[in-house]
């Protein structure tokens, strides 16, 4: 056989192979756990009305000055809770820990017509009060949809980054609503984005914290922010 055809037969295999490695690697689809099953999930906003009861605000990072008032606002009428990103960096915490649960929320920015475009905010679980420990599924325009933060490794707090991990980039972009669903349950945690499960970490040393959202600077809204104990 010619040298050059067996490199050209080479090359067919490995692209083959390449291509079949992408196609397993690539998310199954599936509905959110909200759409499979709505029985057993609470409303975070449900009663908190426009002062945001049963929430706290803290300052990002910990120790931090808040300023005087306050850049969320939430909508009674159409349950869509606001950050006007025209305050510092913080985020507001809803006050009741959990262990194992599912994280369920709707997000979008609004489009920035002039200046920087970058799209900064997160959602964070398993969070400690004062946001010391911290583990955020980061939000973007068109990017974003991984989870990192700073998290308990061997006892000490360490960052985890997990975007190289991803296995599929499913943000929309500013403008239009995305769904991310994180799940906890022991040690393992999951991020699925707008119609699939797109991280799996498994050494989360943390087994119990605060959910919350993320002001950065950038107006985003926020709907349907439910929970469901596992």
């Amino acid at each position: 056989m010619p040298r050059v055809f067996r490199i050209r037969m080479i090359l067919t295999v490995l692209g083959v192979s390449l291509s079949l490695a992408l196609t397993a690697a690539a998310p199954e689809p599936t509905s959110s756990a909200l759409d499979q099953d709505p029985q057993g999930w609470i409303n975070l906003l449900d009663g908190a009305g426009p002062e945001l009861k049963g929430w706290t605000r803290g300052s990002i990072p910990p120790g931090g000055k808040l300023d005087a008032e306050s850049q969320w606002k939430l909508d009674p009428l159409t349950g869509i809770l606001t950050c006007e990103g025209t305050g510092g960096h913080d985020w507001v915490r809803w006050d009741r820990e959990l262990g194992d649960f599912i994280y369920h929320v709707e997000w979008r920015f609004t489009p920035v017509v002039t200046g920087k475009k970058a799209y900064n905010s997160g959602i964070y679980v398993r969070n400690s009060a004062d946001a010391k420990v911290w583990h955020q599924a980061q939000t973007g325009d068109a990017k974003g949809g991984y989870i990192f933060g700073d998290t308990m490794v061997h006892g000490k707090i360490e960052r985890v980054n997990l975007s190289k991990q991803v296995r599929d980039g499913r943000v929309k972009p500013a403008g239009e609503w995305n769904t991310f669903e994180i799940t906890c349950k022991g040690k393992d945690m999951s991020l699925w984005v707008n119609g699939a499960v797109t991280l799996d970490w498994h050494d989360c040393e943390v087994p119990t914290g605060f959910v919350g959202l993320e002001a950065e600077r950038y107006r985003i809204e926020f709907r349907q922010v439910k929970a469901k104990p596992l």
